[in-house]
């Protein structure tokens, strides 16, 4: 009987395909980018009419003592309840524009990544504008659950008039914010497949996002197993690029501070375009296993 196949071995032979056909991530990079640079742009604009009404001196940000760590974190707080009434309105205006921009031009943008990785699929970006939209509400919701544990471990550890337990925020905002990351890995999959159940299967918006739960066990089991991998890639690239972050530091003084900013800058597209590549790799994994377990019929045991 021959070995099952597990979702990380295919991944192997994926990242190879995928790194032999750039023309797929700059697809994916010029997507983001076409949001994600006006986005930017605008965010820069606001910061600066909000600095403008109240600056970093006003706000206390300009003597930050950064020698003591627990003064430090009360002057953050005092600055962050003098900005949160106008970085709140801009929020309100901004994150709904925000949002139907994203999920026009990603829907638009993946529908072409999908294109190219498969010509014979067809082009459906209204559809896959809803499914999208639907990931990116599931997304809304998983952060917003983030940040009601983040504020339950700041309001229980971190109390007026009384000496902060460092020890147990820090246990509980990893241990939690790495919950919440393998919480999206598991919860996420179902929208991440269902934009081949629509271009592959014919399918309505809907009817993929339906049909994903009926995909069989061992199915499923391949496409969580694909998407837990990559949410650990995903840690590791943060991770690498902290460190490359932080590497030059013990420099700085030899560097200067232009030098520190470039190299900071650096890792940060380091790590973007090591996101977009391994998205285009579990798009790729994700329609290998669809062929192998929708198109041929394939049956192979669960591991």
């Amino acid at each position: 009987m021959a070995a099952p196949l597990r979702g990380t071995q295919s991944l192997v032979g994926q990242m190879g395909w995928v790194w032999e056909r750039p023309k797929l991530t700059l697809i994916e990079i010029g997507w983001r980018w076409l949001f994600g640079a006006p986005f930017l742009i605008v965010c820069w604009m606001q910061a600066q009419r909000i600095l403008a009404a109240l600056p970093l001196e006003s706000a206390g940000l300009a003597n930050v003592d950064a020698q003591n760590p627990w003064l430090a974190a009360v002057q953050f707080s005092h600055a962050a309840g003098l900005y949160q009434p106008h970085i709140t309105v801009v929020l309100q205006c901004l994150t709904p524009i925000a949002a139907l921009a994203w999920v026009i031009v990603s829907g638009v943008g993946r529908s072409l990544v999908y294109k190219r990785l498969d010509p014979s699929l067809p082009f459906r970006p209204v559809g896959m504008i809803f499914l999208q939209a639907a990931w990116l509400v599931a997304l809304g919701l998983v952060f917003y659950g983030w940040l009601q544990a983040m504020a339950w471990v700041t309001a229980t550890h971190i109390e007026p008039n009384t000496e902060p337990d460092l020890i147990g925020y820090s246990f509980w905002a990893i241990f939690l914010s790495l919950g919440f990351f393998t919480l999206w890995a598991f919860v996420s999959w179902p929208l991440l497949i269902a934009p081949l159940l629509l271009l592959k299967e014919r399918r309505s918006a809907i009817s993929a996002l339906t049909q994903t739960f009926t995909l069989g066990k061992t199915f499923i089991n391949k496409l969580v197993e694909i998407n837990l991998v990559m949410g650990i890639v995903n840690l590791a690239l943060i991770v690498l690029s902290m460190v490359l972050s932080a590497a030059p530091l013990p420099f700085s003084d030899e560097l200067g501070p232009d030098a520190l900013h470039v190299l900071w800058g650096a890792a940060t597209v380091f790590y973007l375009v090591a996101n977009d590549y391994f998205q285009i790799v579990r798009i790729k994994g994700f329609l290998e296993f669809w062929k192998m377990f929708r198109e041929t019929g394939t049956s192979l045991p669960a591991v």
